[in-house]
């Protein structure tokens, strides 16, 4: 495939360019996370925060437990719809007329794993990653991180939001 000839996506252009995805697996949804769905969705007119499933892999949260803490989380942002999807990314961005994949990074350890995702999902179906930094106070903050502190009795304020933050407390056992 030339991917020379692939037309590159014009924020101002087509509808689906003004359509964004934040894609993750989101459990549980970080301050890190927030982030970056608020900034996102002051750049888009619609965007999909959509909970990607890996059957592979067991989260602490259910799926509809996920979605119900991102909706939480998210009400405030009138453009923002919260959903689910299992499969490619593109097919996802297809389906919905997405035209740009939102995706935070930390560090170049993220950068080069997105970077490889970016390309391949450019050229499957054409579709640009948009790469934002992450906010300097959640560069070290990851799901894992927040599941690990909790689970020790650690102090998980300031990393996820408070919603969250009470349901990660509960399901690990904490008071």
């Amino acid at each position: 495939m030339d991917l020379t000839q692939r037309p590159v996506a014009d924020p101002a252009g087509p509808p689906s360019a003004r359509r964004a995805l934040c894609p993750g697996s989101f459990d549980p949804v970080t301050n890190g996370h927030l982030d970056i769905i608020n900034r996102a969705a002051k750049l888009y007119d619609e965007l999909f925060v959509a909970v990607f499933v890996n059957p592979s892999k067991a989260g602490l949260f259910s799926l509809d437990e996920r979605m119900e803490m991102l909706a939480e989380v998210t009400g405030h942002l009138p453009n923002v719809s919260v959903t689910s999807f299992q499969g490619l990314t593109v097919d996802f961005c297809r389906t919905h007329g997405v035209g740009i994949i939102v995706k935070g990074v930390r560090a170049v350890s993220d950068f080069d794993y997105e970077l490889q995702m970016a390309q391949m999902n450019y050229g499957l179906e054409g579709v640009e990653t948009l790469f934002m930094p992450t906010n300097p106070l959640y560069s070290f903050l990851s799901s894992s991180l927040v599941k690990d502190v909790a689970k020790w009795g650690g102090d998980i304020d300031g990393h996820v939001p408070a919603p969250v933050a009470a349901r990660l407390v509960a399901r690990m056992g904490g008071e």
